[in-house]
This record gives structure tokens, sequence and C-alpha cells, in this order.
């Protein structure tokens, strides 16, 4: 059988126009519940990637995110949430977009048809052997992503992939591809929708698995999370508070001293508890 785009496939549903807000919002949702399942059929593929991206990091490697539009952006999102909820250097995690920075939040026509621009831009990067690449395109046709991962592999840089069509072209150019099948979108080839779910769920797996086996987290909680503003300052309050059986007053000053949860932890524990 060969590559069907079920990306692409007419919608299940159709005079759009004419359903009430409440229909379209329940057909919508109606869509939207079969993604956890789709992510769930592909755990198996997803934790193949994982266990490759883990080594990489822990050896002082880097994790690139290379996509175009919703793909790109989705990568980019992920790849900056995680210096300030895991305090990990912010070249640790690196997303690239087709276009450049633009293309964040404004299309650059036929950025994503050109097959070398990929590349150049992980290039950009020094990108090296100690590094992997994670193509990210809901179609698995995109030639910017495409590109980038076959040139890769004449690197020996190690590939994965997140689409959700199988059988692409990108998964047969991944070492570790990720395929999660949604089928066909509500809105006719919009694959912002179901499909960009889908990658955002396995983007947010990808990255908090990395980071728990990094130890960027203790027990359940974020030790390592920047201090950035009020609310994760009360966050990390709360931590210290019930890690070291304190009371808040104590707990902040700790906090606002050592700037870090994990700093506060590490030193006030086994009975050095500042409690006064």
């Amino acid at each position: 059988m060969g590559f069907i785009k079920t990306t692409e496939q007419d919608s299940s549903y159709d005079h759009l126009e004419n359903m009430s807000i409440t229909d379209l919002l329940t057909n919508m949702n109606t869509e939207d519940k079969s993604v956890p399942i789709a992510v769930e059929k592909a755990i198996p593929q997803i934790t193949n990637a994982i266990e490759q991206i883990v080594p990489k990091l822990q050896s002082g490697g880097r994790l690139f995110y290379i996509g175009a539009g919703t793909s790109g952006r989705l990568g980019i999102l992920d790849a900056s949430e995680c210096p300030p909820t895991f305090g990990v250097p912010h070249d640790v995690i690196i997303g690239l977009i087709a276009g450049g920075d633009t293309a964040i939040r404004k299309a650059v026509e036929f950025a994503e048809d050109s097959t070398k621009q990929g590349w150049n831009d992980l290039k950009a990067y020094d990108i090296t052997t100690n590094d992997i690449v994670i193509g990210i395109a809901a179609s698995g046709t995109t030639p910017y992503v495409i590109g980038a991962l076959e040139k890769c592999n004449k690197e020996k840089i190690i590939t994965g992939c997140i689409t959700c069509n199988k059988n692409s072209p990108l998964s047969k150019v991944s070492d570790y591809p990720i395929e999660v099948i949604v089928g066909p979108e509500f809105v006719t080839g919009s694959s912002r929708m179901k499909a960009g779910t889908a990658q955002k769920l396995v983007l947010n797996m990808i990255s908090t698995s990395v980071m728990i086996k990094l130890n960027k987290v203790k027990g359940n909680k974020m030790v390592d999370m920047q201090l950035s503003n009020n609310k994760l300052v009360e966050r990390g309050t709360k931590m210290i508070m019930k890690a070291l059986e304190i009371s808040e007053d104590s707990a902040r000053a700790l906090l606002l001293e050592y700037k870090s949860v994990r700093e506060v932890i590490q030193n006030h524990t086994n009975g050095d508890k500042k409690d006064q």
C-alpha cells in the first residue's frame, strides 16, 4: 500500500457554514477526543526516540526541533519553555522554523519548499554527531524538513520525526519516526487542528520525560525552574515549605537567598531547617 496523506483527506463533516456554534464546537470536540488515543498508539515509537535523546543530552549534546508553519512553531514553543521550566540553558533544546524567526508570527511564502535551507539552518548552530534532530511535519512531506534530515543522515547525525501520516517520506528518512495517525481534520487539510494537538502532546512527552531523566525534577516538582515571576516564586516557596516543613516566611526568605528551590532543599535537609 502506497503513501496516503490522511491529513489531507476530506473531513467527515460537511456544510460547516450551516452548523450552529454549538454543533461546530461539539463536532470539533468529538474529533479532538480521538487525538490522545492516537498518541497512545505511538508510545513505543516515542519511547524509542527518547531513549536516543537522553544519552545525547547527558553527554553535552543538543536536541533540535525543525519544522515549518504550525509544526515549526510548536517545536519552538516546546524548546522555549524548557529553560524557565527546568532551568536548562537556552542552547540545549533548539527550535528552528522555515523562514526564520519572522515565520513564528507571520507565514513566509514558500520557505518550507527549500530542500537545502533546513540543513543550512542547522549548520548555523555548528551541529555535530553529538546532537540529535527531530523533524516535525504533519504531512510528512515538507521539503525543508526532509532535506535537513537527509543531510543529517549523511553526516551520521541521529534523526527522528513527528508526523501524522503513516509511511510518509519524512518517516522513511528518520531513524526514529513517530507517527500519530489522527485522520482527516474537521476543516479539510487544516493540520493546525488535530495534527497540531497531537504534535504538541508528543513534544510535551518528549521534553518532560527527557528533563526528568536529566534529574531536572525531584519527586514531582520542578526544582530547577527559573524564578522569573511572582507566581513561580510562590510555587517555589510552597515546594520548600512542604519539603522542609517550615513556615511560608522562612521558605520565601531561603528561596530569595539561594535563588533556587533545589539549592535550598539540598542545603537545608537533614535537620538543618531554618524555621525560627
